[in-house]
């Protein structure tokens, strides 16, 4: 696993071919690791798997050839195929224990969780970071329910692995994120929507120790 885990997980990038206003996948991990992030997350529920792959194999060379983390959403095969750096599970994805049968030594495995319980269950099934919301609310998945900042500090209580805040993040909230015990935070459309998306992500990374 990345010794340094918790410092790559500080400005956590989404990627969104939607929320993206048109810029191509691999244009805004580059801006955005221009402004700063330290890690990016290639997500898209609808993209045929060739097409997903690819794009994976391009943005992993980006961020590898930057010292960036690279997480592939939902499909361990691409991102086992594509050598990403790890995995990202929500709570209907593919089970971790079911995972953890088929990843290499150092393969990171991210869950999502909103509760202490999911926090637990997680940490025991040997998971590397928790990605923790909805915080704020979010325009990026509609049936997100919000636990705001007393449900993010309770699951950041609960258990000793990275949490990082999700949902709604933005230059406004994030120190107020950051106040309930998170690492980093985790963004979609506060980077990739805006139209300078280098200055968008610098303008968080300042806020963000």
């Amino acid at each position: 696993m990345v010794s340094n885990l918790k410092d790559k997980l500080k400005l956590y990038v989404i990627l969104d071919r939607f929320l993206g206003k048109g810029v191509p996948l691999c244009e805004q991990a580059r801006l955005a690791i221009m402004g700063g992030a330290t890690a990016i997350q290639l997500r898209d529920k609808k993209m045929q798997g060739r097409d997903f792959y690819r794009a994976a194999l391009a943005i992993g060379e980006i961020c590898r050839e930057q010292g960036v983390l690279f997480i592939v959403n939902d499909r361990l095969d691409v991102a086992l195929a594509a050598e990403a750096d790890g995995v990202h599970l929500g709570q209907e994805d593919l089970p971790l224990e079911a995972a953890k049968k088929i990843i290499p030594p150092g393969f990171i495995v991210g869950i999502s969780v909103r509760t202490p319980a999911q926090a637990k269950a997680a940490q025991a099934g040997g998971a590397d970071y928790l990605g923790v919301g909805d915080v704020f609310g979010t325009s990026s998945k509609p049936d997100a329910k919000t636990i705001g900042v007393v449900g993010l500090r309770e699951v950041c209580q609960s258990t000793p692995l990275p949490c990082v805040a999700i949902g709604g993040i933005n230059v406004g909230n994030v120190r107020i994120a950051l106040q309930a015990g998170v690492v980093g935070v985790a963004v979609i459309s506060a980077v990739v929507s805006q139209k300078d998306i280098v200055a968008a992500a610098k303008a968080l990374r300042a806020l963000i120790p």
